[in-house]
């Protein structure tokens, strides 16, 4: 199937959002709405009619690998600096579909059982099966960029996690796992009013983390950690997009064209009957 983008997508997403040689992250404006020349309202209403598109590819998806061989499945990364909006594309866009086809992973620091594995031991764990759209609410990625930015790993042990993340990615893909990895990127400015909201109402506090500060303290080496994400990274079989959020409408309506690509990609489709259909109708109508 074919889709049709909206009208007021000038450039594909997963071109223009699209890490390539000689990216810089630095040189990306968070505010802006790259290959979208609509506005928040004509956003809106692309996403709305977007996920009904996402829902209808989602159920085919799952359908399939039920109902047939296929053992296709996609697995959306999200990272992020804090509070660049993970969680609203969780909501506001994979929530969207039916729950019994989605995987969602909200990964924390290790837990000491997790510590005495390699760091990818706790990701294998929740990968998505056949038929299912698997997300990580953050993913291996932390243990190369906190790695990296907090010095809890030596410069060569963060190399290795390189090269082991893309052995990893290139075989899960082999495997019939489609990988979109995405970075919200925010901007500092924008990133200190989210948090002083959160102070700011106490109906946010419960998502208040005192640690956010430590971590924004940090923000220029966690910029420099992301770039060299992005050069080790960013593969065909597993490429990076980065989505400006500044403009949290934008950055989830991205998302949602980034995933409906993916799913257009595998094309799942409806399982053929395994029963004789006029004879079930036969059967049925006698009772």
């Amino acid at each position: 199937m074919t889709r049709t983008t909206q009208p007021s997508w000038t450039a594909e997403p997963a071109t223009c959002l699209r890490v390539t040689d000689g990216f810089r992250l630095a040189d990306v404006d968070p505010r802006a709405t790259t290959g979208f020349d609509g506005d928040k309202e004509t956003g809106e209403v692309a996403l709305k009619s977007g996920l009904v598109e996402l829902s209808h590819l989602q159920e085919r998806l799952f359908a399939a690998s039920r109902g047939g061989d296929s053992r296709d499945s996609v697995l959306l990364v999200l990272q992020a600096m804090d509070s660049a909006g993970k969680g609203g594309i969780v909501r506001h866009v994979v929530g969207g579909v039916d729950p019994q086809g989605v995987l969602i992973t909200s990964f924390k620091k290790p837990t000491p059982l997790e510590l005495e594995h390699d760091f990818l031991w706790r990701i294998e764990r929740r990968l998505p099966g056949a038929g299912m759209i698997g997300v990580f609410d953050r993913s291996h990625y932390e243990d190369v960029l906190v790695g990296k930015v907090r010095a809890l790993a030596t410069p060569d042990e963060i190399e290795r996690r390189f090269s082991a993340i893309n052995d990893f990615e290139r075989r899960i893909a082999q495997h019939g796992t489609r990988i979109l990895k995405v970075m919200l990127h925010i901007s500092y400015e924008e990133q200190r009013e989210r948090l002083m909201e959160r102070l700011d109402r106490t109906d946010k506090h419960w998502k208040y983390n005192p640690g956010d500060v430590d971590e924004r303290q940090l923000w220029p080496e966690y910029q420099d950690a992301y770039q060299t994400v992005f050069e080790r990274t960013a593969t065909d079989i597993a490429p990076w997009y980065v989505v400006p959020a500044d403009r949290k409408w934008f950055a989830r309506l991205a998302v949602q064209e980034l995933l409906l690509n993916v799913l257009e990609g595998i094309n799942p489709q409806w399982p053929v009957a395994q029963f004789d259909v006029a004879e079930e109708k036969q059967r049925l109508a006698a009772t």
